[in-house]
């Protein structure tokens, strides 16, 4: 039937096979290429979005990591203040350490029953030293800047005794840490009344 037409009608016969090829190739090519760019954008918007996501949740770790450090070198340093346990050497070794560097001699000691208050402890020690005056008032002043807090009461200076121009006494105080007392720790309230009873 292409035999007998002319050979312009065949050109042009021929021409629009092309054509028609070329464009049933675009379309087929071109549809799966959209799809897939499509897709590939789809993709590229969900990373993106895990990725923001990711970054969110990493910055909330990083900003909950640090409270965390805070929290911990702030129970650190309240520990230092006011230690769960009664911890007597550690105690008798902060005052053993200012006795040293203020050159006093601390030459007894002795700890004394806790004395439990509704929400902490009292840790007593008793405490003899010997020392000149400026030795005991440096004793004194180094035993007030230690991290853990310690009342020295009921101090007595006797005994005093000529050593060239200086004059060494005889101290004796009671020196009184504390300790913080576990929440919800049975019998504080009563050993408080007790406490308050006996002294009656």
């Amino acid at each position: 039937m292409l035999s007998k037409l002319p050979p312009l009608a065949k050109v042009g016969v021929g021409a629009l096979f092309v054509v028609l090829i070329g464009v049933a190739y675009f379309v087929v090519f071109y549809g799966d290429l959209a799809s897939s760019i499509t897709a590939e954008k789809s993709r590229e918007e969900k990373l993106r979005g895990e990725l923001a996501e990711a970054r969110k949740a990493e910055f909330s770790y990083q900003q909950d990591l640090a409270e965390l450090s805070e929290r911990q070198q702030r129970q650190r340093e309240l520990v230092k203040i006011l230690p769960t346990d009664t911890e007597y050497p550690a105690f008798l070794s902060s005052v053993q350490n200012v006795a040293n560097v203020a050159g006093i001699a601390l030459t007894a000691w002795t700890p004394q029953p806790e004395v439990p208050e509704q929400f902490y402890s009292r840790v007593p020690m008793k405490l003899q030293l010997t020392g000149r005056y400026h030795q005991i008032a440096k004793f004194f002043h180094g035993v007030g800047q230690l991290d853990r807090v310690i009342n020295m009461e009921n101090i007595s200076l006797t005994d005093p005794k000529k050593d060239g121009e200086d004059t060494v006494l005889k101290v004796d105080a009671l020196a009184t840490a504390f300790r913080a007392k576990p929440e919800g720790a049975p019998g504080a309230a009563g050993d408080k009344r007790s406490a308050k009873a006996g002294g009656q």
